[in-house]
């Protein structure tokens, strides 16, 4: 009798066990085809680099600030623009000794005119201050902008290899419960033929459950990041080609669930395997999670490159614009000089005593100069709030310059933590659960375990997996993270 229950075992198990051992290396991990719907497009993470630094409306809104700086500094650099004022005189009257008035009339324009010209004389230096502060400013602009871009590029390869991880445990589940299905499809046909009691059957029911939540919970994980990176693309994540893939069982679906079949009574017949769609995603991710790339760099680069952050020299370039317009703050108490020209035009009354040669028009010229008085007050509160701006630059400067130390320091303790994780499970934690697994197999052959013994094993070998996967994505992350901590590029890895 124990050698039956064992050649039935090593027939129930053996294609299960065999589908299993061969999953994990039958396409590269987070490259294998998934039922996707017909308007997903392939793409990689070097091709959403490329569309990001394109469409990426962060990116675009920060070039918009770089663009509008650069023509404010034509504003600054610009001379003060002289007034010309042009007027006439419409109406005269004459008044006699006696103050009597006589010879009242409307004048019109040809009959005067009054010009005049105001230009403002700077002192001080102020143009060339003024144009200093915009040159820093423009420069500080030019560094929000490669900030933008390292911010964004962080946020797309975290959303990126978060989708990868979903895509490549999406893998593991469906491996899995390809395996399960098989062995279930044994097991039913051996209860038809009356070799094994329902029970059994009812028992590996209950307990392939979880691999059925494990697929429909990474396929939403996996549709919920290609929605993230969509919308980092500037892609509509809800508009795409209609046509989901679909991940069906052995004839097998849940009710309620369009084109079901009744299922036959009994509790046997129930189904187990849950009718999974994949919803239409934009994009199908593709890219080697089992790829592990060496640094490179030493810790003592990364921490130097650290002050060449974008962001760390952003708040440099501030500072040194605060200090800047502080400087023309204090050229304020060089007062400037306004100065006044004007011609004016009229002519003259005809019923004026006669005289040898008679006047027909006055011509007259003027010129005046202007200076503000009592602006002591006003330019000192404008030194003092100056001053104040740029002691505030220079400590947001160093404030920043601190917390890009910070996290540089975070990140490097991530990546030191992860690669030694990663080392566990490359160096033996994989395959020792592969070899439990195997050992319970063969110990449930030999009459020595259960059948459900045999799916802890499995579910054992399961989590394992899933955990090396989360493993390369921590130490992927760890990588894009040093970069995006340090600023130094080719950290990232290239998937």
């Amino acid at each position: 009798m124990r050698g039956w229950i064992a050649l039935l075992g090593l027939a129930l198990l053996a294609p299960a066990a065999l589908a299993q051992a061969q999953a994990p290396v039958a396409a590269p991990i987070g490259t294998a085809a998934l039922p996707t719907g017909r308007g997903a497009q392939p793409l990689t993470l070097a091709e959403a680099e490329a569309l990001l630094v394109e469409r990426n409306l962060g990116l675009i809104a920060a070039r918009r600030g770089l663009d509008a700086t650069r023509a404010q500094r034509l504003v600054a650099s610009a001379l003060p623009p002289p007034q010309v004022s042009v007027g006439s005189s419409f109406g005269q009257f004459n008044e006699t000794a006696r103050g009597a008035l006589q010879g009242a009339r409307l004048l019109s324009p040809s009959s005067n005119i009054n010009v005049g010209l105001s230009v403002l004389v700077e002192r001080g230096g102020k143009r060339e201050l003024r144009t200093r502060v915009a040159d820093q400013q423009i420069g500080q602009a030019e560094a929000q902008v490669l900030d933008a871009l390292r911010t964004q590029l962080f946020q797309l390869r975290q959303a990126f290899l978060g989708a990868l991880l979903a895509r490549a445990n999406l893998e593991v589940a469906l491996a899995n419960r390809a395996s399960l299905d098989r062995t279930e499809a044994l097991l039913r046909r051996q209860l038809r033929d009356g070799a094994i009691p329902e029970g059994d059957l009812l028992r590996f029911q209950a307990s392939r459950l979880q691999f059925e939540s494990d697929v429909t919970g990474n396929a939403q994980a996996y549709a919920a990041g290609i929605a993230t990176v969509a919308a980092l693309l500037a892609a509509d994540p809800a508009a795409f080609a209609p046509g989901a893939g679909q991940i069906g069982g052995p004839g097998l679906v849940a009710p309620g669930l369009r084109g079901t079949a009744a299922p036959r009574q009994g509790s046997a017949a129930v189904p187990t395997t849950v009718q999974t769609i994949l919803s239409p995603v934009a994009f199908d991710l593709r890219g080697r999670l089992d790829q592990m790339p060496v640094l490179g760099i030493g810790r003592e680069a990364l921490a130097e490159g650290v002050a060449s952050r974008a962001d760390v020299v952003a708040a440099q370039r501030q500072a040194s614009a605060a200090d800047a317009n502080r400087q023309l703050a204090e050229a304020e108490r060089s007062r400037d000089v306004t100065v006044n020209g004007s011609w004016g035009r009229s002519r003259l009354s005809q019923d004026l005593p006669n005289s040898r040669d008679q006047l027909d028009a006055v011509n007259s010229f003027g010129l005046s100069l202007s200076v503000p008085i009592f602006t002591r007050r006003i330019v000192e509160g404008n030194l003092g709030v100056a001053t104040a701006q740029a002691g505030q630059a220079e400590a947001l400067a160093r404030a920043t310059l601190l917390q890009a130390r910070t996290e540089f320091a975070a990140a490097w303790a991530g990546y030191e933590q992860a690669r030694a994780l990663l080392n566990l499970y490359t160096s033996g934690a994989l395959g020792r659960a592969e070899d439990a697994y195997r050992s319970a197999e063969q110990a449930y052959v030999a009459g020595g375990r259960s059948l459900l013994e045999v799916l802890d094993a499995l579910r054992t070998l399961n989590a394992t997996r899933i955990q090396a996967n989360q493993a390369r994505h921590a130490y992927l992350l760890a990588l894009a993270t040093l970069e995006q901590a340090s600023g130094v590029s080719g950290v990232a890895p290239r998937l």
